[in-house]
């Protein structure tokens, strides 16, 4: 049988058009036995890299291609007729075409091109010609276009064109999925291939892989045009494109087979290449002050380096060239940091220290990577000293490198802390240096900017990232093509767990409700679920890697395919490999993320400027510092970097650390399997637990600082050169092997191990012992350099919270303004620490949280919805400028702000420094002259509009006076105030969050006798509250009551406390027993538990549900549960005045609980308990009448005793 090969295939890369995995497609030509496979996605280079390697893998070959869109006329010509362009199918012949195919891909996404799809023209086609298999493409070819207009003469001028360019690389496309005008044009095509000369080979218009995946594919197509299912018929898709076998070809096109065998023919042409290289460097520009280049070639001729190094050697340092410049770049490397080396550790150098930065030199060195290092220094200090960034004090195991250190690109002494280079760049293999950087979050774009002015920005390119259809996004994308009403569509998704990565088999396992949804459901439920779970996975869309950058030496569309991105202010160059193949292909991939808390200590030390005048450099903060040690012994960490968690100050209120290296070791052993040696850690610490060493005279200079405990992967690396002779190397190997589990390379250091050890003459059972200990613990062993990076970003927090509390607040309340539960967290938190956080000031407001002359933190105008940063700028400029607003008369008078911030403004509070007007009077709604009614907002607007107008006009009066004096102020009507619930509503509304108080607060003897546990403790896993009973204080939002599909009534609601919400949904018992609490504002008490589900599947059964027992209203929990209140007193607070006006409080609050007094004799050391049998009381309203009482301490305390609920 004649052989046959795909060459018109797309993937799911050409996005919401291809339903086919790159793997689906390989198994599916290695089933046919094929010897090849094109892939030739959709005017992208997306999943070439991907598909090259799996394809390789598997044995086939790859044959790496496009279907490019090429503009009729050209592509600088946007009509708004010609969206895209003709479609063309590209394959790389050689290494040349893949580079020509790579540059027109990038040129494609251009923006002179691009013009809602990627596109090139003939020039460029042309241009960048060699190396190329072109073929006419289908039904979409410019060729098969003008043969359906009848335009017989221009599609064989196009032919003869395009032959003139291609040669025997030109081919005619036929295809036939059972489409009309294929039938068309196939014969005029292979008329046409003939006269000229052309060959014409066979295509399917591969979509899918499987016939059955045509509906899913249609699905795709739906979602790409916006279309619902029950449009498709107008597309033209027949389900004959998916993956045929070559036989059923062969069948089809069996009037012509030479399209057949000629498919072969160009996979012959294919030469064999390889996409990935070795890393390519962009070249830093060294100071001409320090030498030049030219100067290094004459020192180091050709024939001296071809003395030095075999041609394998040359070869693998890439080239005489390369080699030279690394020498050039080395010594300019080495020059920095002996500068560096004096600034660190002064114009003595030890001898100690010179041979570790020599040690690392030489490793940087011989490894070829002297420009990176200068690349990442030139950048980070630019940023520091230029362009006012606060840059992380290192991240990762470059904080390991001393040379790192003298560079100023780590801000850690590793030979203090003990960090190891090899961990960073292993010196017995060449590994690419991973330096990652933190900026702030605002400094990071800057930095960013100023590498693309430096090396050019065709030379500087962020990382792609595609999104795929998540499982919740699958069932709302899928049920909007096949109209499943919105209301069902949302349900079904929301049975989908929140947890990340669930995945609908998963869910359908999981979640009873939904399986049977599947199962049982209507025939247009189980569709969706069905196709959703088909089109799971798939690409959706693209983005840009939160962090990741490559540089080149040159224009990178040389070395990798380029598209375009929406970004925050215009488009970016991306990568059209995703990060995990960019280094394969030779690019040296940067991490530059943004950290939010860089941005809290940099806020931070600006608030400090501004209230206190002092400069705080982060850097110099000292790490000896008392009161900050104090903190973290109090357990007063909130808001803290890595050390905030309820877990983690709970231990270190038992470590009381009181050194640096305690916070290091806190911060490694705090994650998931070292955990469980904290205890061992802090018992040794404070001696109650003996430390014990198999060799003492070897062990504890490397485990003394852990109290004998191997916390770091670093000290298995040293223990292992010190026991057993391994050389750094080794080292680095045996500590690779352990985190990731690599039995076989384990093996084999154990023998080196014991052997090694046995050489020094130690014993050979506690050898093994060690060995056993750290297969079992290592795995878990942290990177040091990393922890001891970010320990010190957590120590700098934590100084400035302890010197500068309120400052350091602001600055955290700031930069977690969009996550509610943390605005509220961190306010609790500020009050806890007695500094004040109070709402909008319209004269004291900064744009951000800032603390005010009296200490208190006042919240920003930015921050208020509907002002935003341009309104409040303008706010602020003016009162700088011209004094605090006296009125709200002069501030409309003054601000040029609309309605609908003033309205903001005044919701939010800002306007209540004017005293004599509150909220309420500003919406009222009064008459105008014409009898219409309009609010006192619209009122001042139209007062203020008339002065600024007549301002503008410069009209003075005869008299002189400015016209201002003659308009009045409107009046203002009195009316009744807002109620507190009123207040807190606009304030939820305007801000987000409630600020000045939370709807709960009239509540707050319920929540103390009653509340045990907060929603958001919930949040992260159900499993420690399994089995217990739990009691919640809150109130019900947004209920519903619906029929299910069966007719039967289910209600839902989201119940909401001050920490978080969750939403509930009632069905059968449940619904009948609290269907009637279903009213949105009803504060409640809710009594749940978390149980085992015991229904469902094996899989399911297992799964915990949180289960409400018992709902009541709050309003009539003490009436209901309140069986006595008990005053305690002392005796010479107790009077004939106060009991009469006790009694009055009684009597005036009558209901059904016991009053009794716990009266306190200190002198004569006697307490007695007194019942007032003839009064029961309302709580509630007892404690209203009493309050002076307690407020001015008549009545020390009181105790309510409550039955159980």
């Amino acid at each position: 049988m004649a052989k046959f090969t795909h060459l018109h295939v797309h993937s799911q890369y050409s996005i919401l058009d291809g339903a086919a995995s790159i793997s689906g497609l390989i198994n599916k030509a290695k089933e046919f036995s094929m010897e090849a496979l094109a892939l030739t996605d959709h005017g992208n280079l997306y999943g070439v890299l991907d598909f090259h390697n799996k394809a390789t893998k598997e044995g086939i070959k790859p044959l790496i291609g496009s279907e490019v869109y090429v503009a009729r006329d050209s592509r600088f010509k946007k009509d708004g007729k010609n969206f895209s362009g003709d479609h063309l199918i590209l394959i790389a012949k050689n290494a040349k075409g893949y580079q020509n195919l790579i540059k027109l891909s990038s040129l494609s996404f251009e923006p002179d091109s691009f013009y809602r799809t990627s596109r090139i023209d003939k020039e460029l086609l042309f241009k960048y010609s060699e190396g190329l298999i072109c073929s006419s493409a289908c039904l979409g070819g410019i060729v098969p276009q003008y043969i359906l207009s009848n335009n017989i003469q221009d599609a064989e001028k196009t032919v003869q064109e395009y032959k003139s360019v291609f040669g025997d690389d030109y081919y005619l496309e036929i295809q036939n999925h059972g489409i009309e005008e294929q039938a068309m044009v196939k014969p005029i095509i292979i008329e046409i291939a003939k006269k000229y000369g052309v060959k014409v080979i066979a295509t399917n218009d591969v979509h899918y892989v499987n016939a059955n995946d045509f509906d899913a594919h249609k699905i795709l197509i739906c979602l790409n045009t916006g279309q619902k299912l029950s449009e498709y018929s107008k597309m033209h898709y027949t389900g004959l494109e998916y993956f045929k076998s070559p036989q059923e070809m062969l069948e089809l096109f069996n009037d012509c087979p030479e399209a057949i065998t000629n498919t072969q023919e160009i996979v012959d042409k294919v030469e064999v290449y390889d996409l990935n290289r070795d890393p390519i460097l962009p070249i830093f520009e060294i100071p001409k002050s320090f030498g030049r280049i030219e100067e290094f070639f004459e020192k180091y001729p050709k024939e001296k380096i071809e003395q030095e190094l075999s041609e394998e050697e040359i070869i693998k340092k890439g080239g005489y060239e390369k080699i030279v410049r690394t020498k050039f770049e080395h010594e300019y490397l080495k020059h920095l940091t002996s500068i560096g080396a004096k600034k660190r550790y002064g114009e003595e150098i030890s001898k100690e220290l010179q041979e570790r930065i020599d040690f690392e030199l030489s490793t940087i060195d011989n490894m070829g990577f002297p420009g990176y290092f200068l690349i990442v220094q030139d950048f980070i200090n630019y940023s520091q000293e230029h362009l006012d960034v606060i840059v992380g004090p290192g991240r990762g195991s470059a904080a390991g490198s001393v040379v790192a250190y003298c560079l100023g690109i780590t801000a850690i002494d590793p030979i203090k802390y003990g960090l190891l280079f090899e961990r960073f760049l292993n010196p017995d293999r060449i590994s690419l240096p991973d330096i990652d950087v933190d900026f702030d979050d605002e400094g990071r774009a800057r930095v960013l900017e100023y590498v693309q002015e430096k090396y050019g920005s065709s030379h500087v390119a962020q990382i792609i990232t595609f999104g795929a259809m998540a499982a919740k996004s699958a069932i709302r994308d899928v049920a909007r093509v096949l109209e499943l009403p919105l209301s069902e569509s949302d349900r079904l998704a929301k049975l989908v767990p929140d947890k990340p990565g669930t995945t609908l088999e998963q869910a359908y396992k999981e979640v009873p409700e939904l399986n049977d949804a599947l199962e049982n459901g209507s025939d247009l439920v189980k569709k969706t679920l069905k196709f959703a779970k088909e089109l799971e996975g798939s690409i959706r869309n693209i983005g840009t890697h939160a962090c990741g950058v490559i540089i080149g030496p040159d224009e990178l569309s040389k070395y990798i395919p380029l598209a375009s991105a929406t970004a925050k202010d215009g488009q970016t160059i991306i990568t059209q490999f995703e990060g995990k193949f960019v280094e394969d292909v030779g690019m040296i991939k940067m991490d530059f993320l943004g950290l939010k808390t860089l941005s809290i200590i940099k806020d931070t030390c600006v608030n400090i400027q501004k209230s206190h005048q002092i400069h705080i450099n982060p850097r110099e903060i000292p790490l000896d510092d008392k009161l900050t040690y104090e903190l973290f012994q109090r357990g007063d960490s909130i808001g803290t970097f890595q050390f905030e968690s309820d877990g983690m100050r709970q231990h270190m209120q038992n470590l009381k650390p009181d050194r640096f290296e305690d916070l290091i070791a806190m911060n490694a052993l705090y994650r998931p399997g070292p955990m469980q040696y904290i205890p061992n850690y802090i018992a040794r610490k404070h001696k109650t637990e003996k430390i014990d060493y198999e060799f003492p005279e070897i062990m504890e200079k490397y485990l003394g600082e852990t109290y004998g405990i191997t916390v770091y992967q670093e000290q298995v690396m040293q223990l292992s050169q010190a026991i057993a002779g391994f050389t750094k190397g080794e080292a680095d190997k045996l500590r690779k092997a352990m985190g990731k589990k690599q039995k076989s390379v384990m093996s084999e250091l154990k023998e080196k191990f014991l052997k090694g050890s046995k050489e020094k003459g130690l014993d050979v059972d506690l050898v093994d012992k060690i060995w056993h200990d750290w297969e079992k613990f290592a795995e878990y062993a942290f990177n040091k350099s990393h922890s001891t990076c970010y320990a010190y970003i957590a120590y700098q927090t934590a100084w400035l919270k302890a010197h500068y509390p309120a400052d350091f607040m602001s600055s955290v309340l700031t930069h977690n303004l969009s996550d509610i539960k943390k605005i509220t967290y961190y306010i609790e938190e500020a009050q806890k620490q007695k500094i004040s956080v109070l709402g909008p000031d319209i004269n004291e407001s900064e744009i951000n949280f800032a603390v005010n002359k009296k200490g208190e933190i006042r919240f920003g105008l930015a921050a208020i919805k509907s002002v935003g940063v341009n309104a409040a700028q303008e706010i602020i400029k003016e009162r700088e400028e011209n004094g605090p607003y006296l009125t709200p008369f002069d501030f409309i008078k003054r601000a040029n702000v609309n309605k609908r911030c003033i309205e903001a403004l005044i919701s939010a509070g800002a306007f209540d420094c004017f005293t004599d007007y509150h909220r309420a009077q500003y919406f009222q709604l009064v008459k105008t002259n014409n009898n219409a009614d309009e609010s006192i907002i619209e009122r001042l607007i139209r007062y203020g509009n008339k002065i600024k107008n007549n301002e503008n006009s410069s009209q003075v009066s005869l008299f002189g006076d400015s016209s201002e004096d003659n308009y009045a102020e409107p009046e203002i009507p009195k009316c009744e105030e807002w109620t507190k619930n009123q207040i807190l509503k606009q304030e939820k509304e305007s801000i987000g969050f409630y600020i000045s108080g939370h709807p709960l607060d009239k509540f707050s003897l319920e929540k103390k006798l009653f509340e045990n546990t907060k929603l958001y403790e919930l949040s992260e896993s159900l499993t420690p509250f399994e089995n217990k009973i739990l009691y919640f204080v809150g109130m019900i939002t947004n209920s519903q009551e619906k029929l299910t599909k069966t007719g039967k009534n289910y209600g839902s609601f989201v119940f909401e406390d001050e920490t978080s919400s969750r939403e509930i949904t009632l069905f059968s018992k449940d619904f009948i027993n609290f269907h009637k609490y279903l009213i949105d504002g009803l504060f409640v008490l809710l009594k749940a538990t978390v149980k085992k589900k015991g229904w469902g599947d094996e899989n399911s059964k297992d799964a915990l549900e949180f289960k409400i027992l018992q709902i009541e209203e709050l309003d009539e929990v003490l009436v209901k549960y309140a069986k006595g209140i008990k005053l305690v007193m002392p005796i010479e607070n107790v009077n004939n005045e106060f009991v009469e006006k006790v009694l009055k409080a009684a009597k005036k609050s009558k209901g059904n609980s016991l009053v009794s007094f716990f009266v306190i004799d200190s002198e004569a050391d006697v307490e007695v308990t007194l019942k007032a049998r003839k009064h029961m009381v309302s709580i509630p309203k007892f404690l209203e009448e009493i309050k002076e009482y307690i407020e001015n301490r008549t009545i020390y305390s009181y105790d309510v005793d409550v039955s159980t609920m």
